[in-house]
């Protein structure tokens, strides 16, 4: 989870490679309107995402009932989000890829053909709810390398104990 441009679809690529799960990147899931709105420089609305949310956490439901791992490169951006998403599964864990504004611009305006413009970010951040003690997950610097964090993720869901009413963070 992160805004846009924070690696979420090369670490959650790479990190679904390690594991042998499959990798659903979110982007794929939104529909055209969203796409186009943010393209044209509108952030988008709660409204706008609830839909796309909601077919990542089928796809999110669909793996658990199939015992199949899964990781999702997804913005996750506020704690209601990361709420519809556990509801395919209570144990869904997440790593958050955190960084300075400057640094994921940066990385934007070098990534060709991508539908989220620079101008968006500073929309994200203000959306942006970091993880909170009773979320299940870890907080990742990406100013590491792609290879260590996701060795650090590795570490801590092999640390993390399984989610419980009593006990939702783990790690």
């Amino acid at each position: 989870m992160g805004v846009s441009g924070c690696g979420k679809s090369e670490i959650g690529s790479r990190l679904a490679q390690a594991l042998g799960f499959a990798h659903l990147e979110g982007d794929a899931f939104h529909p055209q309107s969203n796409i186009d709105k943010m393209a044209a420089g509108q952030p988008l609305t709660d409204l706008d995402r609830r839909d796309w949310l909601m077919v990542i956490r089928e796809r999110i439901a669909e793996a658990r009932v199939l015992q199949q791992g899964l990781v999702v490169s997804c913005s996750a951006l506020k704690r209601s989000y990361r709420d519809l998403l556990r509801q395919g599964d209570e144990g869904l864990a997440f790593a958050h890829l955190d960084g300075a504004m400057e640094l994921i611009a940066a990385r934007m305006r070098a990534r060709p053909n991508h539908f989220m413009p620079v101008s968006l970010l500073e929309s994200q951040f203000r959306d942006l709810e970091p993880l909170q003690r009773d979320e299940r997950g870890l907080t990742l610097d990406i100013r590491q390398e792609p290879v260590e964090l996701v060795s650090q993720a590795l570490r801590a869901l092999q640390d993390m104990p399984a989610a419980s009413p009593d006990n939702d963070r783990g790690g």
